[in-house]
């Protein structure tokens, strides 16, 4: 049986739940349920807290885990990264006193305070910058103002609560995290792994896309296919009334409406999307 890590609460549980259910994988009945059983799918779900996930990985106690790539990266954990799954998104950034630095760089010999040394600790030898980080279980923005820090590393959404301490950002962004399907590094994918894997990317991908149905006349055809490609090629049917066929399509969301606006402006008509449940391609 398959043995799977999921965070035990928080956004990332909630984003996992949903992702599992929409894959057809039971989960648990209640918050409080610390493993659940699909005996159907022959997977054993663990809900651990997320930060623990990549350790119990690392060890081949569990076979696969869902976490942040912020989390699996600051533990330190021998785990290698299999996907992202788009959800659970957070940017890491510096910020420090206004004009203090520009870049990493300017770090150097500095005193950094951040909840994510592994993270912080990687992005500087990355950028070849030594410098003293100091940890915190908690909050950083007051790090600098009560002195036990010269700069801070955090999540950063819209640094409102940054700026309210008197910080400014600067440099790059340390990381970009989002969760992700994590294994053990050097692992092979086993059938019930890659079966689940399967089922997770065309959940992923029919979240991306739509499909869209429309009617046109057949002298507009290829032009309308050209709005509308689809993955391999669209399916096209000829209709009752003579002149009109009926095409199929999938279509990436985030521009379905100006592809109806500009199929409606070519003479398309009976423009319908559709939400698409799950898929393989």
């Amino acid at each position: 049986m398959l043995r799977v890590a999921l965070p035990n609460k928080g956004a990332l549980s909630d984003g996992a739940n949903e992702l599992f259910r929409e894959a057809g994988y039971r989960q648990r009945r209640t918050n409080r349920d610390l493993t659940a059983v699909d005996s159907v799918n022959g997977v054993e779900f663990f809900y651990l807290r997320p930060g623990d996930i990549a350790t119990y990985v690392a060890s081949g106690d569990l076979d696969i885990g869902v976490t942040g790539r912020d989390l699996a990266l600051d533990s330190g954990a021998d785990v290698e990264e299999v996907i992202g799954l788009g959800f659970g998104r957070s940017t890491f950034r510096f910020a420090g006193a206004p004009g203090m630095a520009a870049t990493a760089s300017d770090l150097a010999g500095k005193r950094i305070a951040t909840s994510y040394a592994g993270v912080v600790r990687a992005h500087l030898e990355e950028q070849g910058v030594e410098a003293e980080i100091v940890s915190l279980a908690g909050a950083v923005e007051n790090a600098i103002a009560l002195g036990v820090a010269d700069a801070v590393a955090d999540v950063v959404e819209t640094g409102t609560t940054l700026r309210q301490a008197g910080l400014e950002i600067f440099g790059a962004p340390i990381l970009k995290s989002e969760a992700v399907l994590i294994r053990k590094a050097g692992n092979d994918d086993s059938e019930a792994s890659e079966l689940l894997l399967r089922r997770l990317k065309g959940v992923l991908v029919a979240r991306t896309y739509v499909m869209l149905a429309y009617d046109v006349k057949a002298e507009l055809l290829e032009k309308a296919v050209d709005l509308t490609p689809g993955i391999e090629s669209p399916t096209v049917s000829p209709l009752h009334s003579e002149g009109w066929v009926a095409v199929q399509a999938m279509c990436k969301r985030d521009t379905i409406h100006q592809i109806m606006d500009d199929l409606y402006e070519l003479g398309a008509r009976g423009i319908l999307a559709t939400d698409i449940g799950a898929c393989r391609l």
